[in-house]
């Protein structure tokens, strides 16, 4: 992992005109606040469609969108290549839903055709015939990260499948995560994740903040932080995800 500059730690809202649906900018005010809690420097930098994306960022946050907005973000980055640029560079990228779906290799777009994505993730999204997922989530993170359960809240049509080179973010214990019926939730592959949890996800699961905040240091431990709110948010979720419909 690259160090960080001298102003600290910089994180990049990628098109938060285009991709910012269910409060997904949350995650970047959680990222943001879990780094000063430590004393650490950080700087944010919201970046919109029609500006250039920074190769110099440590964490990139990409959020979920509607299909129009979803198939003009794809568009516009595969022409930009600073976010593939950046991941080459060893940069973290944690994408939601729609942003997550870009960061594989195809999805079905508004126009009903296949879309390229960026290929950071080796997924493919299809449009799911069933019913749209929707409802909060409770699903067992991957244990190689050593992260507590994931509870978020999931609205989407998609169907996700993972190639050989993407692992499993999480496995579903409540709700229906990727689509596939294979009970996987998200995926991720080195420094690269996608999720179909809103919520937001980090003000949820703030222990994920802290994993891309480690990742971003290549330290393995973080201060401690008072962390009442967080648990009482999610001790309230979890439990309305495994109460009977």
């Amino acid at each position: 992992m690259r160090s960080t500059s001298q102003n600290g730690l910089r994180v990049v809202w990628v098109y938060p005109d285009l991709l910012s649906t269910y409060g997904d900018q949350g995650n970047v005010l959680v990222v943001e606040r879990r780094a000063r809690q430590r004393r650490l420097e950080v700087s944010r930098l919201d970046v919109r469609s029609d500006q250039q994306i920074p190769t110099s960022g440590d964490i990139y946050l990409v959020g979920g969108g509607e299909d129009r907005p979803q198939r003009l973000a794809a568009e516009r980055l595969i022409r930009d290549g600073g976010l593939n640029r950046a991941v080459s560079n060893g940069a973290i990228v944690f994408s939601v839903c729609a942003g997550y779906q870009i960061l594989g290799h195809e999805f079905i777009n508004d126009l009903g055709q296949r879309q390229q994505g960026l290929g950071l993730l080796d997924v493919v999204s299809t449009r799911g015939e069933g019913a749209r997922c929707v409802g909060d989530v409770l699903a067992d993170i991957d244990e190689r990260l050593g992260l507590p359960p994931l509870t978020g809240f999931e609205n989407h049509q998609g169907v996700t499948h993972l190639g050989p080179t993407a692992r499993p973010f999480a496995r579903v214990r409540f709700g229906n995560g990727n689509g596939s019926g294979d009970g996987f939730e998200g995926a991720y592959h080195d420094t690269v994740f996608g999720t179909y949890m809103h919520g937001p996800v980090m003000a949820r699961n703030p222990h994920i903040a802290d994993h891309l905040l480690k990742l971003a240091l290549d330290v393995n431990a973080l201060p401690p932080v008072d962390d009442q709110w967080y648990e009482a948010l999610r001790n309230e979720r979890i439990a309305a995800a495994t109460q009977p419909a």
